[in-house]
């Protein structure tokens, strides 16, 4: 009768430790997605209230500096830019929820999300690239680092992520055209696909994947060949903070209570590293991975007008650069998006990972 007892008080303490568990991640998971549309919000009237305060005319911009006064003023009230700033800001707000973001100015009244459509895949391509780059290049260097501390390899790895983190991204990006393009001629300095092939047919619109879906290998290489200098440049300067952290995290792991046991045990070095030490010290890296992920939309920024990579980053340096307001706060509007999302999702994670976060 004891042990019946025992064991159901087991069975019951064990079931309201979940459950209070689960509610706890539900509740977690509520007061994120609550929060969400609120910084999305807050995206967007910065967006919006900065455009505004730059200086710069969008009539100046589509008609030319010469154009008659009066023209211009024709053209601001078919833009609705004569309307007092709050009503264009509601009217803004009221377009985005029926998912309008309008149309541009400069591209022959193309809707923004056809620009999007348009040049998304190529950012995302080398967004895909460039953090698997940044995540390789970063833990290795990090555990190499924690693992032999005091040595060569130990300072090495300090200075390569204050190096790598330091580094401006336009200048790495030149100096590496420079050496690897015009020098050597490694690699190609513009475009995403050469110009003497014909594209792979539009698939996911990555053109790395869609070759291989298609199963040219010709047009697979062609276009990694084009890839590899802007993602490899990218990702080996965003990898410094991945380096970083692991280097912290994996030495503070290796002097935890557990892996002293573990050595006791006689179990070797390696196995402990990789089994056990790394495993948890790569914990902290998933909330990383949402910080640096509006790092690499910034940073794709750079990398793109550097490399004349045609990605929607590019897109909006263009748009910038002709004041087309709808299409700047469409694209910002939409990467302003994908990283809430990406920050939601990342949050969602740790969460379940970690239940100290949630409670």
């Amino acid at each position: 009768m004891k042990f019946i007892f025992h064991t159901s008080h087991f069975i019951l303490h064990t079931s309201y430790f979940l459950m209070s568990r689960s509610k706890a991640l539900q509740y977690y998971i509520v007061s994120r997605l609550l929060l969400a549309p609120l910084q999305l919000l807050t995206i967007i009237t910065i967006v919006f209230l900065l455009l505004r305060a730059t200086p710069g005319d969008p009539a100046d911009a589509i008609l030319g500096g010469r154009a008659p006064e009066a023209a211009k003023e024709e053209l601001r009230k078919q833009l609705g830019l004569d309307l007092p700033l709050w009503l264009q800001y509601l009217n803004y707000l009221g377009n985005l929820l029926h998912f309008n973001l309008g149309t541009s100015l400069t591209s022959r009244g193309q809707e923004v999300w056809d620009i999007i459509g348009q040049y998304f895949p190529a950012t995302v391509e080398l967004a895909v690239f460039s953090m698997a780059v940044a995540l390789i290049v970063g833990i290795l260097v990090g555990t190499l680092s924690a693992s032999r501390p005091g040595t060569y390899f130990d300072v090495g790895g300090r200075l390569f992520g204050i190096i790598t983190y330091a580094l401006p991204m336009f200048w790495a990006g030149m100096l590496l055209q420079l050496i690897f393009s015009v020098q050597l001629g490694w690699f190609p300095n513009s475009n995403r696909f050469p110009p003497t092939l014909p594209p792979p047919s539009t698939i996911t619109g990555l053109y790395t994947f869609d070759s291989l879906l298609s199963g040219n290998l010709t047009q697979f290489f062609a276009s990694l060949h084009h890839l590899a200098l802007p993602s490899m440049t990218l990702g080996i300067l965003l990898s410094g903070i991945f380096e970083r952290i692991v280097r912290v995290n994996l030495k503070q792991t290796l002097r935890a209570d557990y892996v002293e046991a573990a050595r006791a045990r006689g179990i070797p070095e390696n196995k402990i590293l990789v089994a056990h030490a790394l495993k948890n010290a790569l914990i902290p890296v998933i909330t990383v991975l949402g910080l640096t992920f509006a790092s690499l939309l910034g940073g794709a920024i750079l990398t793109e007008v550097t490399f004349s990579w045609p990605g929607l980053a590019n897109r909006l340096y263009q748009a910038i650069s002709d004041r087309d307001y709808p299409t700047v706060q469409g694209v910002l509007v939409f990467f302003g998006a994908i990283v809430v999302t990406a920050s939601i999702l990342i949050d969602i994670i740790n969460a379940y990972v970690d239940p100290r976060i949630r409670y």
